[in-house]
């Protein structure tokens, strides 16, 4: 076939100026805050218009193609923070530790993880390559978008790291459709990740000086403090003096504290509470409608004799599918929350033990997240939720500064460490009744800690890993290793396969060892 050109050139600008095209998007000066919203964007949603229509990801149910979705299932559904009852074949082989390169959710999470790197790349090749032509207040601008940008991939790669192990790689130096990605090793994205963390902290905006739920240099921070404290895991190396230099960046910036009250964190208008949410994924009923965000969180764990519509605000009802295992409820002395108020469960009608995971009335719900604001309001739809995900939160700097002290870490010290402790406890028990004493601050406290604090924020998968307790019999949950009781599984599962869709696509791709 022969190709002619009238204008005798084939890259020209499109004639119809309703085509949009790279060429054309960046005319107009608003689309670089709005192509980096999309970025933002691709934290919670399905596709360019949300969950109805236009899906980036194909798959029978849109929902299960968006990043929190398929991020908090990995990081929650495999462990003992959580049982699924719908008795989706994914789900039980992810919560049995049974699953393969064949599995739809390891799919699923693998493609949502490499579109939004894709996305990143793009938008940081386009505007960089303009940003020699802007000047002013625009440029400024545009040059902190791209920070951003990076910020955001980096946090992609984290997770693809953390998952998949060796990951394939690709920048905005990668043209699209000009090659096939190679297989970058685990160490070697690790060094990657950090050194463009530290690269973009000076363009950054200042700790709580971004505009709300954007990434500035406490957002960096903490991201860095947690990569640091699992980098052992990633790399072989322990980094966690570095992990307390992070924390530490947090802290003294002097811009967070605890909330006074941690139910209130996990409700429709958290919003309000920069003080503690260093960086959310926003959500928003009316603008930001999906079923693969907090949506789904909320919307799953609702069931049995619940009152979904005046308690959790969802009056399109509950999906009655996710729940704590009994092996972590009892991580609380008292489920009741009358003592540690961070046992935010409800037992009516709910009965002990679990015997069969698709009953969801077996076993206690974890009534954490709602979609009611802090005065009882219901949010501003009855079924997509104005409730934020806290992406950072200041807690966890204290915890990783805590346990980054006792594996050794330099620039910190046990008293401080216990008083940051004892300071997240007071406020779970309302008093200093719950506070422990420096022989009690051990490793295997601070597991269970970071349990009772940060369950269902999508941790636990990765904290399990490092304490050596994911895999393995030292450890066991209800139905670990696909078993009532729990039994035994193998140290291959510490990171997913990579996709069998994908290894027939690129040759480059080396599967993890086990599978």
């Amino acid at each position: 076939m022969f190709v002619t050109s009238c204008t005798k050139k084939l890259d020209t600008k499109p004639i119809d100026p309703l085509v949009t095209t790279s060429a054309t998007l960046f005319d107009n000066p608003a689309a670089y805050k709005q192509f980096l919203a999309k970025l933002y964007g691709s934290l919670a949603l399905s596709g360019q218009k949300g969950q109805f229509g236009a899906p980036e990801i194909q798959a029978s149910d849109e929902g299960t193609t968006c990043f929190l979705r398929e991020y908090w299932a990995a990081e929650e559904v495999t462990t003992d923070e959580c049982l699924n009852a719908w008795g989706d074949g994914g789900l039980v082989e992810y919560h049995g530790g049974i699953w393969s390169d064949n599995n739809l959710y390891v799919q699923l999470m693998y493609e949502r993880l490499f579109i939004n790197i894709a996305y990143t790349n793009e938008y940081i090749r386009d505007v960089n390559a303009k940003l020699g032509g802007l000047t002013g207040s625009l440029k400024n601008d545009a040059t902190q978008y791209v920070a951003e940008a990076r910020f955001l991939r980096a946090y992609f790669y984290y997770c693809a790291m953390d998952m998949y192990g060796n990951c394939p790689f690709a920048t905005e130096a990668d043209l699209p459709g000009t090659f096939i990605p190679k297989q970058i090793a685990r160490a070697d994205l690790f060094k990657y990740i950090e050194s463009e963390l530290i690269a973009i902290q000076p363009t950054l905006a200042d700790a709580g000086a971004n505009e709300y739920a954007r990434a500035d240099k406490a957002a960096d921070w903490a991201l860095l403090s947690r990569l640091y404290l699992n980098a052992k895991v990633f790399t072989g190396t322990d980094r966690s003096t570095d992990c307390i230099t992070y924390c530490n960046k947090v802290i003294s910036s002097g811009k967070y504290a605890l909330h006074n009250n941690y139910r209130n964190l996990f409700l429709a208008d958290n919003n309000s509470y920069r003080d503690e949410i260093i960086m959310p994924i926003a959500e928003d009923g009316v603008n930001t409608q999906s079923y693969g965000d907090m949506t789904f969180v909320i919307h799953a764990a609702v069931g049995g004799s619940e009152d979904a519509a005046n308690e959790f605000g969802i009056a399109s009802g509950g999906w009655a599918g996710n729940r704590p295992t009994n092996t972590f409820v009892n991580k609380f002395a008292d489920p009741s929350g009358n003592t540690d108020k961070r046992a935010i469960f409800y037992t009516s009608g709910q009965t002990i033990p679990i015997t069969n995971p698709t009953v969801f009335t077996q076993g206690y719900l974890s009534a954490k997240f709602k979609n009611v604001t802090s005065t009882g309001a219901r949010g501003s739809n009855d079924t997509f939720v104005d409730t934020d995900f806290p992406l950072f939160r200041f807690a966890e700097i204290y915890l990783n500064y805590a346990e980054a002290v006792l594996r050794g870490g330099s620039g910190g010290d046990r008293g401080t460490a216990l008083s940051y402790i004892n300071k997240i406890r007071d406020r779970a028990y309302g008093n200093a009744s719950g506070e422990i004493t420096d022989g009690q601050l051990t490793l295997p406290f601070m597991i269970d800690e970071r349990g009772r604090e940060l369950y269902w924020e999508a941790f636990r998968r990765t904290d399990l890993i490092r304490f050596g307790l994911f895999t393995g019999g030292s450890y066991l949950w209800d139905f670990k290793g696909n078993v009532p009781n729990g039994a035994a599984t193998d140290e291959h599962l510490n990171v997913f396969p990579i996709p069998a869709s994908d290894r027939l696509l690129n040759s480059n791709l080396k599967q993890n060892p086990g599978y």
